[in-house]
């Protein structure tokens, strides 16, 4: 199985999010990854940048991958 397509929990950290669009970017060591306010898991509209955060991939609405279920690590 590829290591992308796993529903492995991942860490990493908020590198971006824009309040205004409701969407932003998680980092981790293997890059950098799309996530909609949607994907935050307790229903919050709104995350830091900087904080740290544990998730899984999977595929997108467009088919690539984002970060989904996101919980503050």
């Amino acid at each position: 199985m590829n290591a992308h397509s796993s529903r492995a929990r991942r860490l990493g950290r908020v590198t971006d999010y824009d309040d205004a669009a409701a969407y932003g970017t998680v980092t981790d060591a293997e890059g950098e990854w799309f996530f909609h306010c949607t994907a935050i898991a307790d229903g919050s509209r709104s995350i830091a940048t900087g904080v740290q955060v544990a998730f899984v991939l999977a595929p997108g609405h467009r088919g690539r991958l984002e970060a989904h279920d996101i919980v503050p690590a």
